[in-house]
Parts: structure tokens; C-alpha cells; sequence
């Protein structure tokens, strides 16, 4: 059935589809980059993870081997991201397109070295030219209303299909921004202070770092510090 539905759709719509362009091989190297770093820090949070529960081992010398092994996994963990960290940046800084979006990423408060790297991979480096709004969405931090006729009428929800991935790492950001820069803390202490719960005002956060990622993609524009830009 669902064949079926795609072939008529795309019969139906086959004067106004587009084809997707061929994707960055630099870009695809990006990703791929990406994916191994996020399987060894997951890799390297179990570790550290046992490491402490190893305290509960009696077997004195049991223990202490098993915190030895456990600790050289870890340096080689940290070590081979690091390898990985500094390869995407190598990478960023020989292709001047990437660079340049990189560049006016990450003068956007909050956002970080990887958040950059990895809002380009997902976005095929703004190929698309998607608006604030749309990036918003993708990224699931969009509250979009939860009710039903007349005996539904809950608080806004942000859609489960989102890429949760990107979603984290905004959490990240956002924490960041309140925690470094006087427009985003003072938001959050003044919507807070209004009886706002906290995690409502962090994804309001979340959904003003992604908005201005996209305006400095799409002016081609370094983002401008404003004091009051976050009210």
C-alpha cells in the first residue's frame, strides 16, 4: 500500500518534484566523522560509568586490575576523540564553504565547535535553505498546541519526530548561553521568576539559539551581540 501511495504521489506531483543534489563527499566524510565520536563518548561514558561502580568490588586486587584496564580504555577513548575532533576540524578548514557557515555558526551564542559540525551534516551545509522556523521543527523545539475538539486541552507539546540528536545538543547550548552570556541568563531568570517552569523557558532558549543559526546562514552575516535581543 505504501508503495502504491508513493508512486502515485509521485506521478501526480512529477512536474513540481525536484531531484535531491548529490551530497558533499566532504560532507559525507563529516558524518561519518560525526557518528564514530558520538559511539566512542558512548563508549567512554560506560567506562567512566563502571569505573565508579568497580568501588564495590571486596576482591582487593580484583578491583584494582580492573580499574587499570578500565582507565587505559579511557585515555585511549579520549584520545581517539580528540584524533576524530581535530580530523573534522582539518577537514572544515580546507573546504571555504563549510568554513565560512561554520564561522557564522558558532559566533552564535551558545553554539559550540560540534553543535556547528553537526548542524551543517544534517543540513547538507543550508543546502536547502531552510527558514528558522523549519530548522526549529527539524530540531524539536517547536511547542505545537495538543488538543482535540473540545475535551482535549493540554499544554503544548514539541513533536516527537524530531531529529533527537540535535535536540540534545541545543539542550546543551542552551544551558550554555544561560550560563555565559547576560541576554539569555536574564531571560531565563526573569521567565522563571514569572512562575514559567524551567525546562518550558530552556526549549524557549533552545528555539531562539536555532532561529538565529538560521538568520546568519541566511544573511551571510556574523551574529551581532545585543543585550535585550533575547527578551
Amino acid at each position: 500500500i505504501d508503495s502504491i501511495r508513493l508512486c502515485q504521489y509521485a506521478c501526480r506531483e512529477a512536474d513540481s518534484l525536484k531531484s535531491t543534489g548529490v551530497l558533499d563527499p566532504t560532507l559525507l566524510r563529516l558524518q561519518d566523522l560525526m557518528a564514530s565520536r558520538r559511539r566512542m563518548l558512548s563508549e567512554l561514558n560506560s567506562n567512566k560509568t563502571y569505573l565508579n561502580e568497580l568501588r564495590n568490588i571486596s576482591d582487593k586486587a580484583t578491583r584494582q586490575m580492573l580499574e587499570r584496564v578500565h582507565r587505559d580504555a579511557i585515555k585511549g577513548l579520549s584520545e581517539s576523540i580528540a584524533k576524530i575532533e581535530a580530523m573534522m576540524k582539518k577537514i572544515i578548514a580546507e573546504n571555504d564553504k563549510i568554513k565560512t557557515n561554520y564561522g557564522l555558526l558558532t559566533s552564535v551564542p551558545g553554539i559550540g565547535n560540534l553543535t556547528a559540525i553537526y548542524l551543517i551534516c544534517c543540513t547538507n551545509n543550508f543546502a536547502c535553505g531552510r527558514s528558522g522556523k523549519q530548522l526549529a521543527c527539524y530540531a524539536g523545539v517547536v511547542p505545537f498546541e495538543h488538543s482535540s475538539g473540545i475535551s482535549i486541552k493540554g499544554r503544548n507539546r514539541v513533536s516527537n519526530m524530531a531529529n533527537k540528536e540535535l535536540k540534545k545538543m541545543l539542550h546543551l547550548c542552551a544551558i550554555s548561553a544561560i550560563q555565559s552570556y547576560p541576554e539569555f541568563k536574564g531571560y531565563y531568570e526573569r521567565k522563571t521568576g514569572e512562575g514559567k517552569p524551567k525546562m518550558s523557558v530552556i526549549n524557549a532558549i533552545r528555539n531562539k539559539i536555532v532561529l538565529r543559526a538560521a538568520a546568519v546562514i541566511n544573511k551571510q552575516t556574523p551574529y551581532i551581540k545585543n543585550s535585550g535581543a533575547a527578551a
